[in-house]
């Protein structure tokens, strides 16, 4: 029945018709916040093999290029949490850079309240350089929805995105959904598939290959309750997407 269930919603994550996280930032979310009076200091870093190759309205290209993304969140309650990120790029022709930064506060539903899923709310706002994203000023709204069933994880984030600068200024919300599903192979090794995409606004969707989606195949491993580690490659499979890329993961609670 699980194995049929875990199937069925990675399916789901393949085919639903789905702008990712502009790729700095590469993860869904589980619903848990970190503990009361610890902080988590997180390094996302990726490399495109296969990205856009020339400037297009001022954005730089993004093939072969390293993005390195400082996260820092601290725990302030046991349902709530700030996180901080420092956005990177290290690449040849002028792409190395600091890109921006947003600030993210985080809700979550108690454990005394029994909900029989995870559940939290996290609102991120910041900015980007105009030479690594076309919409400078951005808010991001991510419900987060996760569930464990014995060795199966699953988790949906069905965000939305609002730019208050860039040609997506006057666009409304744009649909960014990402979702996760992992099987536990051991006690430390879970592996699994998470999608990240964008259809662009409600009712008003981009055509398919204008939209964002990708694929990956991750690994979380599990050796340490403070530590944390996710890798994975992606495919992106439209003109809109990059290509190949590789992300890592590596976090620490202090």
């Amino acid at each position: 029945m699980l194995k049929s269930l875990l199937a069925s919603v990675l399916f789901l994550i393949i085919v639903t018709a789905a702008s990712a996280q502009d790729n700095y930032e590469i993860q869904v979310y589980g619903s848990e916040t970190v503990e009361k009076g610890r902080t988590m200091v997180e390094l996302h870093s990726n490399f495109t093999f296969d990205g856009s190759k020339t400037t297009v309205d001022g954005v730089l290209p993004t093939n072969h290029v390293f993005h390195e993304t400082i996260e820092i969140t601290h725990g302030w309650t046991p349902w709530f949490e700030t996180g901080f990120y420092i956005f990177n790029t290290i690449g040849d022709a002028g792409r190395t850079a600091y890109v921006g930064s947003h600030i993210r506060p985080r809700v979550a539903a108690p454990e005394s309240w029994k909900w029989p899923v995870g559940v939290s709310l996290s609102i991120e706002f910041g900015f980007q350089k105009p030479a690594y994203s076309a919409n400078t000023s951005t808010l991001e709204i991510r419900p987060i929805i996760d569930k464990k069933w014995g060795k199966i994880y699953i988790a949906l984030n069905p965000t939305l995105d609002q730019s208050f600068a860039g040609p997506d200024a006057g666009r409304g919300l744009i649909f960014s959904p990402n979702a996760k599903a992992s099987y536990d192979v051991s006690k430390v090794v879970a592996l699994g598939l998470e999608y990240y995409g964008s259809t662009g606004p409600f009712f008003h969707y981009d055509p398919y290959q204008e939209e964002q989606h990708q694929l990956f195949i991750a690994t979380d491993l599990n050796f340490s309750p403070n530590w944390e580690f996710n890798a994975g490659y992606g495919r992106g499979f439209t003109t809109g997407t990059d290509k190949n890329l590789f992300k890592i993961i590596l976090g620490r609670r202090f």
